[in-house]
């Protein structure tokens, strides 16, 4: 039979209230009695009931963490460092892959809720915004990530998406490129970096006015390849001699579809990402990027949770930081 917090108790020779105080962390105990309970604990290979724990403390130790997909390296990066926080803490961390689906959203809400999860962090964007106002009314700790639903008061942590797409725009505009293309995912953080891509040709005078330079799609390598395609495979006077990828794993797909296509990077064709995860400095060339501050977005994400975790009433707080651009190899002057 597996060991009981009794059996921890009796071998320790101190009372159960104290084998939860140490579990739980909390009481006034001399750190030589934590210690050896701890001690006892190992060696029976004690493992704490989660139920009996929530029952007890109201905490199960766990968040939950939801994303859109694991595959992008930006949030695979970002469920490491929310892991690392949360693990500095004493918590344990479930990941859930939504794929950007909301029924598989609203499964996995339900599972975590079941789990009896501390809280969520929602980095993974519903187009169904009740969901989290449902979640919010039965006082559900939660903080959207990398997102924000700017009608409803919750806490976010976001960087200035639109001030990354000018940044991006208005670096390769000083390079001398003309004729830009984009690629953007169809996450809302996207489509406020391409309302800064345009804003910023608008501001400087440039017209925008082929639509065959400007391409929304999922976010996947194959799928930058693809926008890529269409773009370069215009006449030389239509295609962009630059693009902006509005994150990474589509700027990769343009990079290897412009050497598909004999194209010199960046000779013959400039390319922007949006993210700055570790792919962007082990491609080739390496790529220029806008880097979001991850491990300040997820410090502070992890801070507003346990903030919401302790006091379920709190002041929702939204941070926005700001982002970096990151210049590599992958861009250069237009040609000629």
């Amino acid at each position: 039979m597996k060991p009981t917090i009794y059996d921890v108790a009796r071998e320790a020779g101190v009372s159960i209230a104290t084998v939860s105080k140490v579990l739980n962390k909390s009481g006034r105990i001399s750190d030589k009695t934590r210690q050896k309970v701890g001690r006892i604990m190992e060696e029976l290979n004690y493992q704490p009931s989660l139920v009996a724990s929530a029952l007890t403390s109201r905490r199960t130790g766990t968040i939950g963490l939801m994303i859109p997909d694991i595959a992008n390296p930006f949030f695979a990066e970002a469920a490491r460092s929310i892991e690392d926080y949360a693990q500095e803490q004493g918590s344990d961390l479930i990941v859930c892959s939504t794929d950007r689906n909301d029924e598989k959203a609203a499964r996995y809400i339900s599972l975590l809720l079941r789990k009896r999860v501390d809280g969520l962090i929602i980095a993974s964007h519903t187009g169904n915004p009740d969901m989290i106002r449902r979640l919010l009314a039965d006082h559900v700790p939660l903080v959207l990530f990398s997102a924000d639903i700017r009608m409803i008061e919750s806490n976010s942590v976001t960087v200035d998406d639109y001030k990354g797409g000018y940044q991006a725009t208005e670096y390769l505009l000083s390079l001398g490129h003309r004729k830009l293309g984009i690629i953007s995912d169809n996450l809302p953080g996207s489509k406020l970096r391409a309302e800064g891509f345009l804003d910023a040709l608008k501001a400087a005078g440039v017209p925008f006015d082929n639509p065959a330079n400007i391409t929304h799609t999922s976010a996947t390598l194959e799928n930058g390849r693809k926008a890529a395609a269409a773009m370069l495979g215009q006449t030389e006077a239509e295609r962009p001699t630059a693009v902006f990828a509005c994150n990474d794993l589509l700027a990769i797909g343009v990079l290897k579809e412009a050497r598909t296509a004999g194209l010199s990077i960046p000779r013959d064709l400039s390319v922007v990402g949006f993210d700055n995860t570790m792919l962007a400095e082990i491609c080739h060339p390496a790529l220029t990027s806008i880097a979001q501050p991850l491990r300040e977005m997820t410090e502070q994400a992890m801070i507003l949770l346990n903030q919401s975790i302790d006091n379920p009433d709190s002041p929702k707080r939204k941070i926005m930081l700001m982002p970096e651009l990151v210049v590599r190899h992958s861009t250069g002057p237009v040609p000629g």
